[in-house]
């Protein structure tokens, strides 16, 4: 099983934001059959079969093993991946396009740019498992607290120009056999997960 699979297909990105499909690929991280994920989400076994044969249609879950029990034939299945990454390839008419108003100071652009970058990696990774060869492909994450708003633009300065400097270097139009490769660098502020409420006290007991 994949850690992250990305969805292309329209028709498997519908099928997997059905919520009580989105529930059984949750549950089907770890191999499971239509009846012991029937008691865990609360749907009668033949509707969790109906939509299990669903997923597996659209490649999101696969058959593990078949078990005979009596007269009855069950099947273990797993999801395909821990999780799934929908491509703005499934939403081809309406992905968004960088390149139609550039600004590295827009969020809404940084936004265009992430969804091209999640596009651009999905295909390569699709091709990628087609062809079994692995992607070239190194990524950065970390946090940086700034003092100011002065200090950040500063940063932001320095980093395009040690970016624009290395670019510089390496880059070589007349490389014969040399392959091109997109460079996505980006700034944004951090978001902090939710915090989760405070139990409530449990209730005393009256005597």
């Amino acid at each position: 099983m994949h850690e992250v699979a990305v969805i292309e297909d329209p028709a498997a990105a519908e099928a997997s934001l059905d919520p009580m499909r989105s529930k059984l690929l949750a549950e089907l991280v770890e191999p499971g059959s239509a009846t012991s994920l029937a008691a865990k989400v609360g749907l009668a076994r033949q509707k969790v079969n109906y939509h299990l044969r669903t997923l597996e249609r659209h490649g999101l879950v696969e058959l593990v093993e078949e078990r005979r029990k009596g007269n009855v034939t069950e099947r273990v299945m797993q999801a395909a991946a821990a999780s799934f990454v929908i491509s703005p390839i499934a939403l081809s008419a309406v992905q968004p396009d960088p390149a139609r108003s550039p600004d590295r100071l827009s969020a809404r652009w940084l936004l265009a740019l992430a969804a091209q970058l999640v596009r651009d990696v999905g295909t390569l990774i699709t091709g990628s498992a087609q062809a079994k060869k692995r992607v070239a492909t190194f990524a950065i994450d970390g946090e940086v607290r700034f003092a100011s708003a002065a200090d950040r633009a500063a940063f932001a300065e320095e980093l395009a120009t040690c970016v624009t400097s290395l670019v510089s270097k390496y880059h070589d139009e007349s490389a014969e056999g040399g392959r091109d490769h997109r460079l996505i660098v980006a700034v944004h502020p951090s978001v902090k997960p939710a915090a989760q409420p405070a139990a409530e006290p449990a209730a005393k007991e009256e005597r």
